[in-house]
């Protein structure tokens, strides 16, 4: 399984917002955001081939409860299978973070899935394979169905206008089984400013329609930096 790397940090988004963590970073993803905060997991994949067994000690030497699986997109691997059933055995809590588009029957404590909408498809111009990839399966609808029948789970939409609101609305009517206390709202940016005039009016947005505001605490507490 290619990891790009694996670290201590503390959880900055969604319902572990706060928990110290370990964070397994695959490196590789099918989908091409414009707005990546981690190209060097998708437009430009670093790291090395791991085996099963180096994945699981290496991040069981803090002796944290807490494993968080993200990528890139980790439920390309089918390693990640074997990986999560040994650090279940060992008593952790899992955490896999994916855009929703891919399944493997992995075992995990919450599902937490971010997916993408039409507006973070790449330029067409600048890069029209991807641009179609992009489109042609960022949404998998029996996938989605799939995770949530499963696993205790969490969405997590990124925000960058107001016209990505309106696509959650209408995502959220298509599975009309999503708890809404599990839906959370960020907004798209990876400094500071960019975060803090979107959440200006996100927030009470957030409140209003009875969504959880996420708003990225990771860019507060230590800025768009690797092993964060």
């Amino acid at each position: 399984m290619k990891i790009a790397e694996i670290y201590k940090s503390v959880q900055g988004e969604g319902l572990l917002t706060g928990t110290d963590s370990v964070f397994v970073r695959a490196s590789g993803c099918n989908l091409r955001c414009w707005y990546c905060d981690t190209p060097h997991a998708s437009w430009k994949p670093t790291g090395n081939d791991l085996s099963v067994n180096d994945i699981v000690r290496e991040a069981t030497q803090w002796d944290l409860p807490h494993v968080v699986i993200t990528g890139g997109e980790p439920m390309l691997f089918a390693e990640l299978i074997p990986v999560c059933e040994k650090l279940k055995s060992m008593g952790k809590h899992i955490t896999i973070e994916t855009a929703g588009t891919l399944y493997l029957p992995v075992a995990c404590d919450l599902m937490s899935i971010s997916p993408k909408f039409s507006s973070s498809a790449p330029a067409p111009d600048d890069h029209p394979a991807w641009y179609g990839r992009h489109q042609r399966t960022r949404h998998q609808p029996d996938v989605i169905r799939r995770m949530i029948s499963e696993h205790d789970y969490q969405f997590k939409f990124v925000i960058d206008s107001m016209a990505d609101v309106e696509l959650v609305r209408a995502y959220l009517e298509e599975f009309p089984g999503i708890d809404s206390e599990h839906v959370y709202l960020m907004p798209q940016g990876v400094d500071q400013e960019t975060l803090e005039k979107k959440s200006h009016w996100l927030e009470p947005l957030c409140v209003q329609s009875g969504w959880q505001f996420c708003p990225r605490m990771q860019i507060q507490w230590f800025g768009l930096s690797q092993g964060t």
